[in-house]
């Protein structure tokens, strides 16, 4: 008899709890949210490479470090890159049920990190981004530079050198623009080793273009980047699956400026400089392109649009 007692309240606790399960999960997991939603963000200290216009269409500049949707997320991202931070950590309220969720999603989309990073000073930009969770809702962003110290003292250097040697104060943005974009092409050959999958060092980098004498679309654009943040122009890049390039705000407008297809592979190894996507407007840059390597996403990149 009284093991048969046991084994019917053994059973009704048992459909207690499955039936109060999502109360039981609330009453274990809600005091942890609230303790991360009262933790204090520590603001680590903002590095020189900071983009102080950094209000774009895609992400902005953020002090909201409390997501509450996943532009929020966006702008914590982007504003961690931007201020050239390698460790941060925010936390996810109660409220935004779907927050580490989202920032999964986001912290694993290669395209949309990428993106990003196209708003960001050369030297803030990212090689790989770490995310590490709690069941907290506590989130930490590991970023991995792109561009070591030494890579940076040595690229400020060349970039300081070059810039006194060429650049002259009665020239106009767009003369200074010119002399950097002809430099840089009569000075690097493009890796095409890179497309059959023989990889140099430093291709990818403004490394590989100033010191090395090589590189790859995305070296010849942070190259030129590191060159116009010098002059105080403001740039992003823009890229689409195949290609990346620069984008310029000058004489009041955004312009395109591609060194990669200036400075074009011939059958013959000859060199060539050409002009043809020196500050033009993205239709004209669309026309031209008939390999369509400069098909971008338009609701990413709206400057390009304008």
């Amino acid at each position: 008899m009284k093991n048969s007692v046991k084994y019917i309240i053994l059973v009704l606790c048992i459909l207690a709890s499955l039936y109060f399960i999502d109360d039981i999960k609330k009453f274990f997991t809600e005091p942890l949210k609230k303790d991360a939603e009262k933790q204090e963000i520590q603001i680590p200290k903002i590095n020189e490479y900071k983009i102080f216009e950094g209000n774009y269409y895609y992400v902005q500049d953020t002090n909201k470090f409390v997501p509450s949707n996943k532009q929020d997320i966006l702008n914590i991202i982007y504003t961690v890159l931007n201020s050239g931070w390698e460790n941060f950590t925010f936390y996810c309220p109660k409220g935004y049920t779907t927050c580490v969720d989202d920032v999964t999603e986001i912290t694993n989309d290669d395209e949309t990190l990428s993106n990003i990073n196209n708003f960001v000073h050369p030297f803030n930009s990212f090689k790989t981004v770490e995310t590490n969770y709690t069941t907290s809702g506590e989130i930490t962003l590991i970023i991995h530079k792109l561009y070591n110290e030494e890579q940076i003292k040595t690229l400020n250097k060349k970039i300081d050198e070059l810039y006194n040697e060429l650049v002259t104060d009665n020239m106009t943005d767009t003369d200074k623009i010119k002399v950097i974009h002809d430099y840089i092409i009569n000075n690097t050959k493009y890796d095409d080793a890179k497309i059959s999958g023989i990889t140099k060092d430093n291709s990818n980098n403004a490394y590989g273009v100033l010191i090395d004498g090589y590189g790859i679309c995305s070296g010849y654009t942070d190259a030129m980047a590191l060159f116009l943040n010098k002059m105080n122009i403001q740039n992003i890049k823009v890229s689409s699956s195949k290609h990346i390039w620069n984008l310029v705000y000058i004489n009041g407008q955004w312009s395109n400026l591609d060194l990669t297809f200036d400075d074009p592979i011939t059958e013959t190894g000859e060199d060539i400089l050409s002009h043809d996507y020196f500050l033009i407007d993205s239709k004209s840059m669309i026309e031209k392109d008939k390999s369509n390597q400069h098909d971008f996403n338009k609701e990413t990149f709206v400057e390009a649009v304008k």
